[in-house]
């Protein structure tokens, strides 16, 4: 175990910040095997806290509509499946 503790990500932004660094670190290609294989699981780890903060925003997202007779109303975000 290093002596360097992980910093504990609650916010999105800075899950995709380092992320980005992780990718850039791996994209280079010079760390050691077992480094690069660390910074990948952490990499794991960052996506599905991005994917679940996506999905819990997603769910509290809605779209206000007018309806015929003038009224307004909200109802969920429409998302299509890409």
């Amino acid at each position: 175990m290093t002596a360097r503790k992980k910093k504990k990500i609650e916010k999105f932004e800075d899950a995709m910040k380092r992320l980005e660094e992780i990718v850039e670190k791996l994209e280079k290609g010079d760390l050691p095997l077992e480094d690069a294989m660390k910074a990948f699981g952490e990499g794991v780890e960052l996506v599905r806290f991005c994917h679940e903060k996506l999905e819990e925003a997603e769910k509290k997202v809605q779209t206000l509509v007018q309806a015929e007779d003038g009224s307004w109303h909200t109802k969920p975000l429409d998302t299509q499946d890409e």
